[in-house]
């Protein structure tokens, strides 16, 4: 059975609360106990956290390779600046997709440039918390169609 880890950078601990109009009234609870249960039906596993310490992120990308076979994560505002991030995902082996709630391509200026986006397998942006579960999905999919072709 396949283990994914899903990491939710700063401010997503806030979710319900902080901007509703543009995120939503659930919570990253809600998220996490969606994401589990999705996992569930699906027959596979994930490991959800949260930081908003750039450090701790870097932490459990570099240790992903040894517990799980792929990553979704949404790096909040280090999406928009955080070259070590990016080199933490750069580094390692594992398929990730990039994930954001809102589609940050028509928010401010600043939100339209991801700095993560070159170094991962794909960005899915503006589909809310769907966008997880087909993260998780495609994760899935890719690691079952690469297996089936003995590889």
């Amino acid at each position: 059975m396949h283990h994914y880890l899903v990491i939710n950078g700063p401010n997503l601990n806030a979710l319900g609360q902080r901007e509703p109009g543009i995120y939503g009234v659930q919570t990253l609870k809600d998220l996490e106990k969606g994401l589990i249960d999705f996992a569930s039906q699906n027959n596979f596993t994930v490991t959800c956290c949260q930081s908003n310490y750039e450090g701790e992120i870097i932490g459990w990308i570099q240790q992903a390779a040894s517990q799980y076979q792929g990553i979704v994560i949404n790096p909040g505002a280090f999406t928009h600046y955080s070259y070590a991030i990016r080199d933490a995902l750069s580094g390692q082996s594992l398929p990730v997709v990039e994930v954001h709630i809102s589609n940050i391509h028509t928010r401010e200026p600043f939100r339209h440039q991801s700095v993560t986006a070159p170094v991962v397998s794909g960005q899915i942006v503006g589909l809310g918390f769907q966008g997880y579960r087909l993260a998780l999905r495609y994760l899935e999919e890719t690691l079952l169609n690469h297996n089936d072709l003995g590889e």
